[in-house]
């Protein structure tokens, strides 16, 4: 186990109990660690495992860091107490809104001379629809704002007439008629590798190295199933390289005006004809900061600190390939109260053996020395592999999740299969050459 150079006072914000992992890690690593879950249905997730708080302003004056894990307005919050002079890893308004809303998240990266691929904001079904029979062609929707998180609405088409789309906005316009998605966006749907590049801020300019990463949102095997959260994470560190100098490197200016702090994230399509970024990412991806933090060498607390601090901290992580999934229990993707209750409410979490590494905690309660699920989103565990190949990563991971026993448990069978092709193309192509 890590263990700090010299202890601090760390608060953990959340508003929907994410970070609770990282928040453990550091209190076993020997610092002082509070921890504040906004969402009332939540609040017992971390019980036993954590020092917890009802009132997270009352211990702002106690702590050396203050961490906020979303965006949704934590932005203004954090840069209000870092203008008080506090060490805080967050956000700012700015940086919000580079990811929760689409459409400005594309114009800044325009602005800052990244090329975008074609899109349009609309603000009812109806001239979406019109749009498409003017204009026929591939597209995906993208609502913005919190529908695609609470309702799963994005939907990428597959005919090249654009007749799917029309017909899927026209069931919204049904279903929804406005209520919960306000705008919506139709981006031109381009073929090729989707692939993320991230790197950690500290104020000023980004701590290398970056990290390359791939995610897998759908709920089954092979992209099937319910768009979710995240149901797993593939990844390895590198030097700057042609895709992050493309991309996230042209914002680092900006973000050093902004004084943001934290990790910064972008999700592109990449093809032989460029580089086409998707959305922002404006603070820590979960489950992605918890499989990273099994290859930092360095103990999160310490590095952390120095972040928020503004240092220039020699981030030390390993050269192997790293991979993370999701175990998850019923209703998973979706939030119903009497699923919930029925089927995963204060389920047993057994391991056959004592668990070692790799294995992180998320909607989880320690009662009487027993993992039991808190709730209610049916999120379970992370479980994570390392090696020097994407196989031998993979191998570690599932030979973990062979350890242990949840009624109801489901995981993706497949999180770095994509590797194995999209590794050669993207080689081919030059973006992950070194610069």
């Amino acid at each position: 186990m890590k263990k700090c150079v010299s202890a601090k006072k760390f608060l953990f914000v959340s508003l929907t109990a994410l970070i609770q992992d990282i928040a453990w890690q550091v209190s076993k690593e020997g610092h002082k660690v509070k921890y504040y879950i906004e969402n009332k249905s939540e609040k017992e997730i971390a019980n036993g495992f954590i020092q917890k708080t009802n009132d997270w302003e009352k211990w702002v004056d106690w702590a050396d860091v203050i961490v906020f894990d979303n965006v949704s307005g934590q932005g203004s919050k954090a840069k209000k107490l870092r203008n008080r002079g506090k060490y805080v890893i967050g956000g700012t308004p700015y940086t919000d809104r580079l990811e929760d809303d689409r459409d400005f998240g594309q114009e800044e990266l325009k602005r800052h001379g990244v090329e975008i691929l074609h899109h349009k904001i609309f603000h009812n079904f109806n001239d979406g629809i019109e749009y498409i029979k003017k204009n026929p062609s591939k597209y995906v929707i993208k609502p913005s704002g919190e529908a695609p998180n609470i309702n799963r609405l994005l939907f990428v088409g597959q005919e090249d007439d654009g007749n799917d789309i029309i017909r899927v906005l026209t069931a919204y316009r049904n279903t929804w008629n406005g209520k919960e998605v306000k705008n919506f966006q139709l981006q031109k749907k381009i073929e090729g590798v989707e692939v993320a590049v991230g790197a950690f801020f500290n104020g000023y300019e980004f701590i290398y190295p970056i990290n390359v990463n791939f995610e897998h949102k759908k709920l089954f095997p092979k992209e099937l199933g319910v768009a979710t959260g995240e149901m797993g994470t593939s990844m390895f560190w590198s030097n700057p390289n042609r895709l992050f100098n493309t991309t996230l490197k042209k914002m680092e200016p900006t973000l050093r005006e902004e004084g943001y702090v934290g990790y910064m994230d972008i999700n592109c399509i990449v093809n032989d004809k460029g580089i086409y970024p998707l959305e922002f990412t404006s603070r820590f991806g979960f489950p992605t900061i918890v499989i990273q933090s099994d290859g930092i060498l360095n103990p999160i607390g310490d590095f952390f600190y120095q972040l928020a601090k503004g240092e220039k901290v020699i981030l030390k992580t390993k050269k192997d390939f790293q991979v993370g999934l999701r175990i998850v229990v019923p209703p998973f993707p979706y939030r119903d109260k009497k699923t919930f209750n029925s089927f995963s409410k204060n389920m047993a979490i057994i391991f056959k053996k004592p668990p070692q590494e790799g294995i992180h905690i998320e909607d989880v309660k320690l009662v009487n020395d027993e993992w039991l699920i808190a709730g209610p989103s049916g999120v379970a565990l992370v479980v994570t592999g390392m090696g020097k190949t994407m196989r031998q990563a993979q191998q570690q991971m599932y030979d973990r999740i062979k350890n242990i026993i949840i009624p109801n448990m489901y995981y993706r069978t497949d999180i770095g299969d994509r590797w194995l092709e999209d590794s050669d193309k993207l080689h081919i192509w030059g973006y992950l050459r070194e610069m």
